[in-house]
Formats: structure tokens, C-alpha cells, sequence
């Protein structure tokens, strides 16, 4: 149990807790089994804390200090670790899933058996770190380094690994299913202690870019090595994707279904695709986040369902999660267009909805089919990046030099980099193609993009709705 004096003291806020730390540097707090669900910890010094069986879940530990942390079976779901110091903590059997560890430090931290799904460790230092048995399915390790990692045992299905560096990482028996290698660092100098469960889907995403000495590794045996080439020769044409409709437009979704799949698209719907004896609710939010992306069929019906609602929530969440563009609407009547409910209204004003309307007419269903199939054409088979959304003007207004300087000024200074890159997202706005090699350029960047789509309100609008204590306000010419 947590000592109740450091208790008292951590709950008086981080000034208040790191003038006592640097009060008391030989002492050790005890926080284990500590309700801190969704507490403000930025920038707190925890190092050497004990956080054991802590309920840290939503919590802002961002640029914190747990360095040599014992946070064993700690609940971090959905915490907010960004540029936090990590290393040789002690992580064991915790949950972190959903959290965000964005450019942290995490070197030789002890994360066997945690649970990291869908976990955001873009850029974040994971040399040395002792990953055996971790869950990392779904989570988002662009850029990351894991040099000399031990993944034995590890769950890397579904895993982002864009930019990944692995060199001198140790795997065996580690599952590598449905992954993209040809963009990861380092894949000649892995340590194999057995072989690895490596998927066709995992070859054919990385087109055939995976060193032979690593398949070799992974226990794959040469005969089939020698053909990889020629296996995967063409690349993943189309995006899979899971069908969300209502049951009332059934016969519409089973022609969308049994088309796409004879053009070599990979989708699944309800009826055909669960098994006898799976959980109808589980087993569909699976397909959500294993598909790339959600066709929805909107109508009359599908507008008023809850459960249509629910699956363009999940997908909404997987967009936020991963950058990445994954909701395609069409409509086969005009009740989007004239709904005032919220989820169909918001997708009738950022998206395109593809028209198929008439759709029993064998010519017009054919020409927007085709259309459809082009929108799913692969970019780059799974890291995408969302587009950006078009949106009309709200106004023609122009800021004053003075509110560009401000504007600038405030966005570097209530944003890190992360949350500008965030921020970018919700606007439609590419971060990548921002010019500038650090946060001031970005910003710079971003404020002149914004006046050239004329959406600078916008900007102003969403910085007041995250930073509401900055000043945001100026003068337009």
C-alpha cells in the first residue's frame, strides 16, 4: 500500500512533490497500489518510485522522470509517457495499452510480458530493452530504436514498423504476422535463438524486401526463400476493408462484397465471415482494427443504427490513432444529406461519400464501382497518411503580420512536437510536407499554410478548443 504522507504530498502537484524530492534525495517513495487515475504528473521526478499495482490509467506523465521506476503490474492505459525518461524501469506485467510513449527513453527497460497494444512508441529509445512475451500488436513503432531489444516470445502482429531500427535485436519464436519490414533498419544483424512465426501477408506487404538471411532466421526454409521474388512480384494492389452496413441493405452489401473480392480486394462482412460460436460484438471490432479501412453503406437505415455508429467510432479512433486515412462512406440514397445526426452529419461535411445511388442499374453501379476500386488502390500497402480533408472557407479574412508573429509564438510555445503533429491532423493538414526541421519552421509553416487554404480560423479555432489559457485572439486586414 501507498505511504500516505507521499501520497499527500504527490497530490499537491509536481512543484510541491519535486522541491520534497530534492528535499529528500536518499528517500524511496512508496506509491504502490496508488489511485492516480488521470492525474497531472508533467515533469514530475519519479525516479525510483515504487509505483507497483499503481492505477495510472489516462494519466499526463509526459517529460516525467521514472528512471529505475518499479511500476510491475502498473496500470498505464492510455497514459501519456511523450518524451518521458523511462529507462531501466522496472514494467513488468504492466498494461499499457493506447499509451502514448512518443519519444521516450526507455533503454534497458524491463517491459516482459506488458501489454503494449496499440501503444504509440514512434521515435521512442528502446535499445537494449527487455521485451520477451510483450504484447506490441498494433502499436506504432515508426522510427523507434530498438538496437540489441530482446523480442523473444514478443507479439509484433499488425505492428507499424516504418524507419524501425533493429539492429542487433534478439527474436525467437517471436510472432511477425501481417507487418511491413521494407522500410526497418537493421534486419541482417538480428539475433535468431529459433525460428519466428513470419506470415505470407508479412511478405507480401514488404514486397519481397526482407533480407534472405533474416527469413533464413526466422526458420523459413530456403526453397521457398528462392521464390519469394518471383511470389511477390506485384506488390498488394488494393486496401482490405470491412463492410459496415445495415442489415436492411443486405443485398447491396453482399454485390459490393462478392465484387471486390473477385478483383482481388480483401474484405470481410458479418454474414459470410464469423464463425459458429465467435462473440458477434468482439469478433467484428477485431475486423475493424485488422482491416485498413471501413466502407460504410449509408442509408435510411444504416443513419439510424447504432451499431453502424459504433463501427465509424472504432474507425474514427483508429484515424486518430494512426494517422492515416480509414473511413470510405458511400451512400445508396440522399438520407445522409438531409440527417441531423451528429456521426453522419460530420461525415457528410470532411468527406467524399461515393454516389451509389441507382445501384441496381447494372451501368451505373458498374462506373462508380470502378471509381471505388480506384480509391482503393494501395499508396504504400499500409503506411498511409491521412489526406488532407477539403474544407470550404469560412471566411476570406487575413491575419495582420502582428497576429501571424503571435500566432507563431503561441503555437511553439503551449505545442511540443508531437501535439503539433497532432494538431496538423485534425486540420487535414500534412505534417511531413511542412517545411522546417524543427518545431519554429513547423509552426511558421503551418500558420502560412493555413492563410493560403484561407482556414486560419479554423486553426484559431481548434488551438482555443486545446489551449483555451492562451491568448488566441488578433486583428484580420
Amino acid at each position: 500500500m501507498a505511504n500516505e504522507e507521499h501520497l499527500a504530498i504527490l497530490k499537491q502537484g509536481v512543484e510541491a512533490w519535486n522541491k520534497w524530492r530534492e528535499e529528500n534525495p536518499d528517500m524511496k517513495p512508496d506509491l504502490s497500489e496508488a489511485d492516480l487515475f488521470q492525474i497531472t504528473l508533467s515533469e514530475a521526478d519519479l525516479n525510483r518510485a515504487n509505483l507497483s499495482n499503481a492505477d495510472l490509467s489516462e494519466a499526463d506523465l509526459s517529460w516525467a522522470n521514472l528512471s529505475r521506476t518499479d511500476l510491475y503490474r502498473a496500470n498505464l492505459d492510455g497514459v501519456d509517457l511523450h518524451d518521458a525518461n523511462l529507462d531501466r524501469s522496472y514494467l513488468r506485467n504492466a498494461s499499457l495499452t493506447g499509451a502514448r510513449l512518443i519519444a521516450a527513453l526507455c533503454r534497458e527497460a524491463d517491459l516482459c510480458e506488458a501489454n503494449l497494444s496499440g501503444a504509440d512508441l514512434s521515435r521512442a529509445d528502446l535499445g537494449g530493452a527487455h521485451l520477451i512475451r510483450a504484447n506490441l500488436s498494433e502499436a506504432d513503432l515508426s522510427e523507434a530504436d530498438l538496437r540489441e531489444a530482446d523480442l523473444h516470445n514478443a507479439d509484433l502482429s499488425r505492428a507499424h514498423l516504418r524507419g524501425t531500427n533493429l539492429e542487433g535485436a534478439i527474436v525467437g519464436s517471436t510472432v511477425l504476422g501481417d507487418v511491413n519490414f521494407s522500410k526497418v533498419r537493421g534486419l541482417e544483424t538480428v539475433t535468431h535463438l529459433g525460428p519466428s512465426t513470419i506470415g505470407i501477408d508479412t511478405i507480401y506487404r514488404s514486397n519481397g524486401k526482407i533480407p534472405e538471411v533474416f527469413l533464413r532466421g526466422c526458420g523459413v526454409p530456403d526453397n521457398f526463400i528462392a521464390y519469394v521474388g518471383s511470389l511477390v512480384g506485384k506488390a498488394i494492389e488494393y486496401y482490405s476493408c470491412f463492410i459496415s452496413y445495415s442489415s436492411k441493405d443486405q443485398e447491396c452489401a453482399e454485390r459490393l462484397h462478392n465484387d471486390l473480392q473477385a478483383k482481388g480486394v480483401r474484405c470481410w462482412f458479418a454474414p459470410e465471415d464469423l464463425k459458429i460460436g465467435d462473440k458477434f460484438r468482439t469478433r467484428i471490432d477485431e475486423a475493424i482494427r485488422y482491416y485498413d479501412k471501413l466502407l460504410i453503406i449509408l442509408s435510411e437505415h444504416s443513419i439510424h443504427s447504432d451499431w453502424v455508429e459504433s463501427e465509424v467510432e472504432s474507425a474514427f479512433e483508429k484515424e486518430s490513432r494512426h494517422k492515416r486515412t480509414v473511413l470510405f462512406p458511400i451512400r445508396v440514397d440522399d438520407a445522409v444529406m438531409e440527417t441531423d445526426q451528429a456521426w453522419a452529419a460530420d461525415i457528410r461535411r470532411t468527406r467524399h461519400i461515393g454516389d451509389f445511388r441507382g445501384w441496381r442499374d447494372h451501368d451505373k453501379y458498374g462506373e462508380r464501382f470502378a471509381r471505388l476500386l480506384r480509391d482503393l488502390q494501395a499508396v504504400d500497402a499500409q503506411e498511409v497518411v491521412a489526406p488532407p480533408v477539403a474544407r470550404p472557407p469560412k471566411t476570406k479574412a487575413t491575419p495582420t503580420e502582428t497576429y501571424r508573429a503571435s500566432l507563431r509564438k503561441n503555437l511553439v510555445e503551449w505545442f511540443n512536437d508531437s501535439e503539433l503533429r497532432d494538431l496538423c491532423f485534425d486540420l487535414g493538414v500534412d505534417y511531413e510536407s511542412l517545411s522546417g526541421d524543427n518545431k519554429a519552421d513547423k509552426a511558421r509553416e503551418l500558420v502560412a499554410y493555413c492563410e493560403r487554404r484561407q482556414i486560419v480560423p479554423d486553426l484559431v479555432a481548434k488551438c482555443k478548443e486545446l489551449r483555451p489559457k492562451a491568448s488566441w485572439e488578433g486583428e484580420y486586414e
